[in-house]
């Protein structure tokens, strides 16, 4: 058996398309297609890929030996394998050393035609992930995560959605981040209509510093009701050594339904929450 044989034999066994094993040794379909139709030979840096792959030597790949002396031995605890796809579930693995890595699951199962799980993560491309449960390089989905998270529940690096974690989030609801917008916002650097942070910006804020149009409480206060150890506003309450907890917690209530009488109790309570 020729190597063009052995080629197409071994990928085949793999249950990859020529497209798939050009994307994992990092060369064009047409490539593979020349190697395997005889047209052509990869170049050594190829055949030591393709050898790592399949785990077979270069002199067998090249010599006439027959595929059947050096079957592939596929475990879980070899570092290049092809999972085999269980009932239900449509999936791939590559990884050749120093080459590339691409990992894809798809779950049959669909809601409107939206897979309920599909994981897509890899090097060399940014990969995406779309599903009700998404996990990718960029994943979009009711449950997302990813370096770059899309949805309504979103974990990455950077990452937008109704509820939002990350690095730096954006979330319509809640944001919660080292840089977090959102209606609710929770950051070293926060803003939102509440914002709690190192420094917060927001209509209420909580911080080291807290800047805010309604009502600021921090180390650093400035707000039209402004509470803290600096305070700067329409109307102020100092706290005596930096010590909120000696503020009482009835003369903020009282002040704050002053200036705006018809603010929900729900966040009157989280703004008084800290006082005594």
């Amino acid at each position: 058996m020729d190597f063009a044989d052995k080629l197409q034999s071994y990928r085949k066994q793999r249950g990859m398309s020529q497209e798939n094993l050009a994307e994992a040794i990092g060369v064009s379909r047409q490539a593979v297609s020349k190697w395997e139709s005889g047209q052509s030979y990869p170049e050594m840096e190829k055949m030591v890929a393709l050898s790592e792959l399949f785990q077979v030597s270069i002199d067998h790949l090249v010599k006439g030996v027959a595929v059947e002396d050096s079957r592939i031995q596929e475990t879980n605890a070899s570092p290049h394998y092809k999972p085999v796809p269980e009932e239900g579930v449509s999936s791939s693995m590559r990884w050749v050393r120093g080459y590339s890595y691409h990992y894809e699951y798809k779950s049959r199962a669909t809601l409107n035609g939206v897979p309920i799980v599909h994981i897509n993560y890899g090097r060399g491309k940014p990969y995406v992930a779309k599903g009700i449960i998404a996990v990718g390089n960029i994943a979009i989905g009711a449950l997302s995560l990813g370096l770059l998270a899309l949805g309504g529940i979103s974990i990455g690096v950077l990452s937008a959605g109704l509820i939002s974690l990350a690095g730096f989030s954006f979330g319509l609801l809640l944001a919660i981040g080292g840089g977090a917008i959102g209606t609710i916002a929770i950051g070293g650097l926060a803003l939102g209509i509440f914002a709690l942070g190192g420094l917060a910006l927001g209509m209420f804020s909580l911080g080291g510093a807290a800047i805010a149009s309604r009502v600021a409480i921090g180390g650093y206060a400035s707000g039209h009701i402004a509470i803290g150890d600096t305070v700067r506003g329409a109307y102020t309450l100092i706290a005596q050594e930096g010590q909120l907890s000696d503020i009482y917690a009835d003369d903020v209530r009282s002040l704050i339904y002053q200036e705006y009488p018809g603010l929900w109790r729900t966040i009157v309570g989280l703004l008084v929450w800290m006082f005594r």
